[in-house]
Formats: structure tokens, C-alpha cells, sequence
């Protein structure tokens, strides 16, 4: 039996046929409209049945058995999970029954009374989901019956589903002690409170007739503790009878399963197949061939489901022929090697792509038919003219002159620049640093002409904002590199209205001319105050971006390190003098296993130096990282040698200020972020005060910048303006207060 399970599991993300706009932008104006009251909460339930009710139907319409439901989310999987289980906390006000709008999206998002929950990376990737906060006093109950709502829906359309959850031991594994309970507080002894709940659930989906389950325990792709490892045997011994009767499969992702982890997961009593990542997990495919149990089914991830590449046909069907000797052709399924959430919707959008490109590309649709390919030939019906367009298409890619640039190459053979640490620059007052960013245009309908002078109105707009409010170094916004390409409506969400469109690297990267350098040389003209100079760094621009699969990773990062280093240089002769290269996802990108770790941060570390390795010591070198755990990279951020660093702080609840008050001491500038930029919520001038005083308790008052956790793009000017005017009113006071204590 060949079959396909994984190809749509994502947020109602990968309907086929949408003219240019996937449902991830549709879904998203939805709930944008719903938050600013102009629709009702049966709108915005209606936007989403209906693309449900598509998608369900036209994966039925392709012959895919398999079809997942619960895998829709109006913000994130694992807080789905957490209204599923009733685990919210005390301050939303929660009184019991079942969980709507206003809790679920305050949890998300904070209220105009108290503030959202922490917010952080789902792994490696660029998606984001809300942490769990819990203690022993947590009170769980069946708080959201989504996943039988949903198995319903589908079935009515005459579509049986296969429910999709997050796994109880990685739910808690991701999830962080309450405030007020001891760090060290164990999560996994929640495991015997929350198993009766997904109890609960299950008997509700048998009875409703489901027959088939997946639990994603992706973190069994970590380094694992054996206490932690038994608490999977655990779960799955306790659900086993409540099992019964359906075929459960466990679900692991973005890396290879540890030797002990896959022991573990291939012995979980009552689990009929296991699905594995065979893209990003290449030593798992060994222990497959050498362990894998007898009887049980393997879904093979062999499409790759977090980048865009076409899929080697012919290399990914030689891997599944052997697969199919060792667990039998009836126990072999096809699937891609993770939710295709990460990866853009269909390239039949995408009109305006360069046609040599595009013939190497494979977006979400694309792959459901490689996999449907491939599965196929597999059962004897290979489609001959298909396998040998991806041959040629595969060929051109290798050989195309424009993925190889001999100058770019002869830069990096050369040995990229290092330098010596550079004496940093923190003012010699208190200089206190508000980022800010005017909301972008978009150019394809207007003329170049239109287009300057718009983009000036707004710069002109911002900077004024920014003078009336007294703030003391300013930014513009943010307004190309060869090698990329970019698409018109390659969305992917990054978390629940929030979509990006990831460029796409192709080839070798340079930088054939100036990018910023014009609008920041504009900006500067605006004002007598310093205008900051603004950059994605190279680490940030890799791992956000869907990057060529040729060559390693950290080739490609020098590459376009180079090329931001000769932007930085420009950007300092057109006399600015602040320039900030933002490695926000800097964190994003470590490696999941531990003994990966020093190499990622030692080029990763090494591609920002390059990027200012030319700079006079008169300039002011900053850096941003924002919604990822830094505690246990601080090092490794002390040695980018930035002379000031902006860093999310308030929606992670202070975490970062724990590192200061161990004894690790930082002695350039640093902004850990007064406020969460992803709430809608305006804070008060007496709650930025008392934030800005916590982080003097453990930071020295010549050092400290007052910030926002991150860029205000996501904002409105009614949101921004007074959350601003409190920030800068607090630092005043606070200037005031220690000038008299003098």
C-alpha cells in the first residue's frame, strides 16, 4: 500500500487553484477583519469552514486517502492544544466550559488588561507558537472540542480524516513553568493530569468513527534525557487501551532521530507506523535499515517539505525501493517529510517567475503530485514523461550559468575577512535607542516616479512621528542582491495572521548595487539626529529565506555576508554613521542536536563580523534578535562584537535578564525590549518604568538602550503613537530620577 498522510498537514494553507491569493492571506484578512470589529466571530468561522470544506475536498478529489483534519489553526497548533486541555492561565479570567474568541486570542495576543503569553520559534523554522505556561496547580479540563468539530465537518462532506495532535510529551516538553513556580519545576510530572483529557478525545473521534490518529512527537528529534525518553513510553502504555481499535501513527520532523530516541519511539506499545524526515534526517534512514520493527507501517518522508526545490525523482525512488525490501510494499507510504506549512502554496500563482527558475521549483501543490508520482512508480506505474521532465529540469539546475557567479566564487576561495574586536562605541549619556518602521508600499501598480515619492511621504511622516516624540535615534524603515528571486505570492505563515514570502536563493549571491543607501541618505537629510542605516543580516536573510540545496549553508551565508559588507561600507561613506544588520533569526537557525551547535555559531558568528569588518571605529555598529530562547547563546552573541544590541524581552517575560543576574557580564550597549510589539495592547509609562528598572538591577546605566521587543510593522500609527510616547516619557522620568540621585 503506497499512500500519502503529510501533504496537507497545515493550517488550511495548501488549496490548489487560488488566483494569486493562497488561503493563508485569505484566512489572514479574516482574522485581521475580525480583531478590528469590522466582522463577527461567525465571519471569520465561515472564511474558515469554507477552507476546510475546500481543501478536504479537492485532497478527496486527487485520490489521497489519507487526509489529516485538526491541522487548521487560528494562531498555532500548540495553543489549539492548550485549549484543547484547559491550561490557561489565571489572569485571563477563564471560568470554565468551552474556550472562545475572546480567551483563545487573548492568550495569543494580550488584552487591553493583561499581556500575552510567551511567543517563540517552533523549532528551527521561522513559525512561531505560543508556550504553554504551567505548574502542579494547573487545573486541566476538556476545554475544546476542535478535533471531533472538525473529523465531523469532514465527514458530513463524505470525507473521513485523520485527526492530527500535538503528541502530550512534546506538548509539555515545550511547554515552560507558570510564573511563580520554581524553574525547576518538572513538566513531564503533568503527563498522568493531561493524559485523561486526550482520553477523552480519542473515545469522542471512535465514537464519531475516526479510525486512524497521528500524534506529532517531533521532540524526539532532540537531545533527550532518559527520564524524558521513558515519559513516551509512559503516555503511549497509559493510551494504548483507549487506542484500541484505531491504528495510531507518531510523527517525528526537521532532523534525525537520536539512535536511543528511535529505540524508544519504534517500541511505543500500541502505535501502528512511524513517520520519519528523511530530507533533514539522513542517518535515520540507517537505523530504518538496520532496526526498523517488523509489521508496522513507515511513512517516508522523502519530498521535502520546508523548501521549494523539485524533488530528485529518480534519487527519492531509488531510497524508497529499498525501503520497500525492508518493511514490505503494503507497509510503505509516501509522504513529504513534514507539514508543507513551511513552504508556499502553488506555483500556478506565480505568473510573473522567471520560467527557468520556476522549472526547478516545487511548491506545496507541486509537491502533492511528486509524491502522488512517486508512490506510483513505486506500484509499478511510473509516468515516464514526467520522471524525465524532472530529470532535464534537474540537469539545467546543475548546470545553469546564472547559479554560479566566478567572481562571487574567487571572494569566498579567497578566505573571507576576519577581524580583531573592535572597541565598542556606547554614548557617553544616556542615548536611548526606539526602532521604528514605516509600512512598506507596494510597487507593482505605480511607476517609479509615484513610487519615490510616496515612499518619500512616508519616510518624511515617520521621521516627524519620531521628533515629535522626542526619540533620540532614528530609522526610516526598511525599504537586491543577485542570486535571489522573489515571488508574487509565495506566502508562508509565520504565525497566526502573520505570512511572509520567503526569497528564493538560486545562485551565487552579490550585490550589483547600492539598495539602501539612497531612502537612508533621504532620511538623514530629514532631520539633525542620527538616522540609522537598516540591514537584514546575512544569518537573518538565510534562514529566512528558502535557500539553494547545492551547496552548504554556511557557503551561501559567506556569500551574502560579502555582499551586506559592501552595503555597510556605502551606507558609511554616505555619512551614516548608526547602521543596524538585523540577525533577528540568528537563534532560529541552531541546529536541534547540541553537538552541531559550535559549528552553526561559529560561521554564523563569524558572517556578521564580516559584514562591518571595514568600518571606521566612529561607527555604530547594532544588531536585533528578537522571539527565541538567547540564554544558552549569549557567548556567542557577546562575540558578534556589535556595539549595541536591541533584544526581545517583555513577551518572554524577562527571560534574557536571568543571564545578567548569573554573572555573565555584557559591556557594549544592549536594548532588551521594554514592550511586545505583537499585541495589539498599548503599555503604560509605569509598566515600561518598572521594566527599564528590573533590567538596571543587572545592567550598567551607561550601557542600557530603552527599545521595543521588535519592529513596529505590524502596528498601526494609532497603536504605535502613544505605546511610544509612554516608552519615551518612562525613560525621561528615569533619566530625571537617577540625575537627582546623583
Amino acid at each position: 500500500m503506497v499512500e500519502i498522510i503529510r501533504s496537507f498537514e497545515t493550517m488550511a494553507s495548501h488549496i490548489v487553484g487560488y488566483p494569486r491569493m493562497g488561503p493563508k492571506r485569505e484566512l489572514k484578512f479574516a482574522l485581521e477583519s475580525f480583531w478590528d470589529g469590522k466582522s463577527s466571530a461567525e465571519d471569520l468561522q465561515k472564511v474558515a469552514a469554507d477552507l476546510r470544506s475546500s481543501i478536504w475536498k479537492q485532497m478527496s478529489g486527487v485520490g489521497i486517502k489519507y487526509i489529516p483534519s485538526n491541522t487548521f489553526s487560528y494562531y498555532d497548533q500548540v495553543l489549539d492544544t492548550t485549549a484543547m486541555l484547559g491550561a490557561v492561565p489565571s489572569r485571563y479570567n477563564w471560568n470554565g466550559g468551552e474556550i472562545g474568541f475572546d480567551t483563545y486570542f487573548s492568550m495569543a495576543r494580550g488584552n487591553a488588561s493583561v499581556p500575552a503569553m510567551e511567543m517563540t520559534k517552533w523549532f528551527d523554522t521561522n513559525y512561531h507558537f505560543i508556550v504553554p505556561e504551567l505548574g502542579p496547580d494547573v487545573q486541566f479540563s476538556y476545554a475544546s472540542h476542535k478535533a471531533v468539530t472538525e473529523y465531523k465537518e469532514a465527514k458530513a462532506l463524505g470525507v473521513d480524516t485523520v485527526p492530527v495532535f500535538v503528541g502530550p510529551v512534546s506538548y509539555l516538553l515545550l511547554s515552560k513553568p507558570a510564573k511563580g513556580v520554581e524553574k525547576t519545576f518538572d513538566l513531564l510530572s503533568l503527563l498522568d493530569k493531561i493524559l485523561p483529557i486526550y482520553k477523552e478525545v480519542i473515545a469522542e473521534l471512535k465514537e464519531a468513527g475516526a479510525t486512524w490518529i497521528q500524534f506529532d512527537e517531533a521532540t524526539l528529534v532532540k537531545d533527550l534525557e532518559g527520564y524524558q525518553l521513558e515519559a513516551f513510553t509512559k503516555a503511549y502504555s497509559e493510551l494504548e487501551s483507549a487506542c484500541s481499535g484505531l491504528n495510531v501513527i507518531v510523527a517525528t520532523y526537521f532532523a534525525d532521530v537520536p539512535a536511543e530516541a528511535f529505540k524508544t519511539l519504534t517500541s511505543l506499545p500500541g502505535v501502528a507506523g512511524f513517520t520519519f524526515d528523511l530530507i533533514r534526517g539522513e542517518k535515520t534512514l540507517e537505523l530504518i535499515k538496520s532496526s526498523f520493527p517488523s509489521g508496522k507501517y513507515l511513512f517516508a518522508g522523502v519530498v521535502d517539505g520546508r523548501n521549494i526545490w523539485a524533488n530528485d525523482l529518480a534519487g527519492s525512488l531509488t531510497v524508497l525501493e529499498s525501503l520497500e525490501g525492508i518493511v514490505g510494499k503494503d507497509k510503505l507510504v509516501v509522504s513529504t517529510s513534514c507539514s508543507l506549512l513551511h513552504t508556499a502554496v502553488d506555483l500556478i500563482n506565480e505568473t510573473k517567475l522567471d520560467d527557468e527558475i520556476k522549472s526547478w521549483l516545487a511548491f506545496a501543490a507541486q509537491k502533492v503530485v511528486e509524491v502522488n508520482a512517486l508512490a506510483k512508480a513505486l506500484a509499478g506505474h511510473k509516468d515516464e514523461a514526467y520522471f524525465s521532465a524532472n530529470a532535464a529540469a534537474q540537469a539545467s539546475r546543475k548546470s545553469s550559468p546564472r547559479v554560479t557567479n566566478e567572481s562571487v566564487q574567487k571572494a569566498c576561495q579567497a578566505g573571507c575577512p576576519t577581524e580583531e574586536a573592535q572597541p565598542s562605541n556606547p554614548p557617553n549619556h544616556h542615548h536611548w535607542l526606539f526602532p521604528t518602521n514605516h509600512r512598506a508600499q507596494e510597487s507593482s501598480s505605480i511607476s517609479e516616479e509615484e513610487y519615490v515619492k510616496a515612499i518619500k511621504e512616508e519616510i518624511f511622516k515617520v521621521v516627524q512621528l519620531q521628533e515629535e516624540l522626542d526619540i533620540d535615534v532614528l530609522v526610516h524603515g526598511e525599504p537586491e542582491l543577485s542570486g535571489f528571486a522573489f515571488t508574487a505570492n509565495g506566502w508562508v505563515q509565520s504565525y497566526g495572521s502573520r505570512c511572509v514570502k520567503p526569497p528564493i536563493i538560486y545562485g551565487d549571491v552579490s550585490r550589483p548595487k547600492a539598495m539602501t543607501v539612497f531612502w537612508s541618505s533621504m532620511a538623514q537629510e530629514m532631520t539633525k539626529r542620527p538616522m540609522k542605516g537598516m540591514l537584514t543580516g546575512p544569518v537573518t536573510i538565510l534562514n529566512w529565506s528558502f535557500v539553494r540545496n547545492d551547496q552548504p549553508r554556511f557557503e551561501t551565508c559567506y556569500q551574502i555576508a560579502l555582499a551586506i559588507k559592501d552595503e555597510v561600507e556605502d551606507l558609511e561613506k554616505a555619512g551614516i554613521t548608526v547602521i543596524q544588520i538585523d540577525e533577528a533569526a540568528l537563534r532560529e537557525g541552531l541546529p536541534l542536536r547540541k553537538a552541531e551547535h559550535a559549528f552553526y555559531l561559529d560561521w554564523a558568528v563569524h558572517s556578521f563580523r564580516i559584514t562591518n569588518v571595514g568600518v571606521a571605529d566612529t561607527t555604530q555598529i547594532h544588531t536585533h534578535m528578537c522571539y527565541s530562547n538567547f540564554n544558552d547563546i549569549i557567548h556567542s552573541i557577546i562575540n558578534m562584537d556589535a556595539d549595541v544590541i536591541t533584544i526581545e524581552n517583555s513577551r518572554s517575560d524577562e527571560k534574557l535578564l536571568s543571564v545578567f543576574r548569573e554573572g555573565v557580564k555584557y559591556g557594549a550597549g544592549i536594548g532588551p525590549g521594554v514592550y511586545d510589539i505583537h499585541s495589539p495592547r498599548i503599555p503604560s509609562m509605569e509598566e515600561i518604568a518598572d521594566r527599564v528598572n528590573k533590567m538596571l538591577a543587572v545592567l550598567e546605566t551607561n550601557i542600557l538602550w530603552v527599545n521595543p521587543d521588535c519592529g513596529l510593522k505590524t502596528r498601526k500609527y494609532g497603536e504605535v503613537k502613544p505605546a511610544l510616547l509612554n516608552m519615551v516619557t518612562a525613560a525621561k522620568k528615569l533619566r530625571a530620577e537617577l540625575a537627582s540621585a546623583k
